[in-house]
């Protein structure tokens, strides 16, 4: 039997989504200071006091669908 299949569906979302939320954030501040020129570009566009909350919050609502998603696949849809 799957170890996911023994685990609680918010432990699996909390683990699919931290480790999203992880990743992707260092993937785009890495992307962000390649493309804007440092990292006073990265943080002008992620982290200006207009941007850091949108930012925040896109990728927090990001990770929760995505934890939410790869949750209820493994455990309720593979096999």
């Amino acid at each position: 039997m799957s170890t996911y299949k023994n685990q609680s569906f918010l432990q699996l979302t909390l683990r699919f989504g931290l480790v999203f939320l992880i990743v992707v954030t260092a993937i785009k501040i890495i992307f962000s200071i390649f493309t804007n020129g440092g990292i006073s570009g990265m943080i002008e566009e992620f982290f200006s006091t207009e941007t850091w909350e949108q930012f925040v919050r896109m990728q927090l609502f990001m990770s929760v669908l995505y934890g939410v998603l790869m949750a209820g696949y493994y455990k309720f849809i593979k096999k």
